[in-house]
């Protein structure tokens, strides 16, 4: 006990040393990321997404963009054929423009009396291929063509006219710009700039397309009717309008009344054409819908005509796949007169004389009927025919006495 007690009293003797004081850990207060760090990285990734993007779609053959020679072989035959059966000529759409190449074709003996058939947006001349031959063996010499930007015509590069707004705006040029210079452009960009610049984008593509009309308004569009007329001598002649065909002819017959015998117009549309251009617009969402021939078919069969054969159907998508298609059937959509008014205009004074006739489909809806009905008394000297095809009824409706009554 006495030691135990003695060794308590050396342990209380002996001094004190300072105690090192407990480390603990130092909380840093997080540094905000700069500006530049915060908008390199919103490029970063959105340039990311978007090469992604381009990646999946560049991969797929459905979506791949062909060349011309490769497209033409894989047209369906009847394409091909009516292909061959026609030609090019040469028009100029403005004078501050090169010119185009214009597609024709015609049936029938050259001496006979001329119709000259022009198609409504979204179709072209194939729509008329049956028409054709019935008129050309009844003697008459009948004529089609493709507007610029449809079927086999000439189409115009139309990236500035075809630009949408807003955030979807910005992610169609981006990716376009990306499509046009390759996967990693946008990388490169990225290392040297630490951005990638929209605006850049924009102001040369303003520079280089400029700001002129797309060249198929109704005035451009009434000068290649006119330039084709002439350059295959077809005046005078019986001018066949359909859809929305309306503006750009009666545009033309205005300025040229003396070289028309007559007028016909085939459910003709201002207000509501058949085929819904808009809808092949946004980017990446049109390039799908027409990847789709089931898709597409539908659509088709939906707005345009209900009882269209699939493979008429499949070579409307193959023409819209072509290189700038969908584009321009976009662009020609934008470029309509939607408030024109035809009974205006058969009242003025250069045409108020001229032979009218109107055919209209009499089992599209009830309100398309209704609107049949106002056409009709909007022209009160016109002959007005019904028929039981769609808004694209050259496709079906072919007998060859309901086309002679345009004459």
């Amino acid at each position: 006990m006495a030691e135990t007690s003695k060794k308590q009293e050396e342990k209380a003797e002996e001094p004190l040393l300072p105690q090192e004081p407990s480390k603990r850990p130092s909380l840093s207060t997080p540094t905000k990321p700069s500006p530049p760090a915060r908008a390199f990285a919103f490029w970063a990734y959105f340039t990311i997404s978007v090469s992604l993007l381009t990646f999946l779609l560049a991969s797929l053959p459905s979506l791949r963009p062909p060349d011309h020679r490769s497209w033409f072989l894989s047209l369906p035959d009847d394409l091909r054929h009516h292909y061959s059966q026609g030609k090019l000529i040469k028009v100029h759409t403005n004078p501050s423009r090169p010119p185009i190449q214009v597609f024709a074709v015609e049936h029938g003996p050259r001496d006979g009396e001329v119709v000259v058939l022009i198609h409504g947006l979204g179709c072209s001349s194939f729509s008329f291929r049956h028409v054709l031959r019935l008129l050309g063996s009844s003697g008459l010499h009948a004529v089609a063509i493709d507007l610029p930007g449809s079927g086999f015509s000439d189409k115009r590069d139309l990236r500035e006219e075809g630009r949408w707004g807003g955030i979807f705006g910005r992610i169609g040029d981006v990716y376009s710009e990306i499509r046009e210079k390759g996967l990693f452009w946008g990388f490169d960009q990225l290392v040297e700039t630490g951005q990638v610049s929209y605006e850049e984008i924009v102001s040369r593509d303003s520079m280089r397309y400029g700001a002129e009309s797309s060249g198929y308004g109704s005035a451009e569009m009434g000068r290649v009717i006119g330039q084709v007329i002439d350059s295959m001598a077809l005046a005078p002649a019986h001018l066949v309008l359909h859809d929305s065909a309306l503006g750009p002819g009666a545009n033309w017959v205005s300025m040229n009344p003396g070289l028309v015998q007559s007028v016909t117009f085939i459910d003709p549309a201002a207000e509501s054409v058949a085929f819904p251009s808009w809808m092949l617009g946004p980017p990446v969402v049109g390039e799908l819908l027409l990847a789709s021939r089931f898709t597409f078919s539908r659509l088709l069969r939906l707005c345009c005509s209900r009882t269209m054969d699939g493979s008429v159907a499949e070579a409307y998508r193959f023409l819209l796949k072509g290189k700038d298609g969908r584009k321009s059937v976009v662009a020609a959509g934008k470029a309509l007169n939607y408030s024109f008014d035809l009974g205006e205009w058969a009242g003025t004074e250069v045409v108020k004389d001229m032979a009218f006739q109107v055919l209209w489909s009499n089992s599209w809806s009830d309100r398309w009927i209704d609107e049949g009905k106002r056409a009709a008394s909007a022209i009160p000297k016109a002959k007005f025919a019904s028929h039981s095809g769609g808004r694209w009824p050259q496709l079906t409706f072919i007998e060859l006495e309901d086309w002679t009554l345009i004459l």
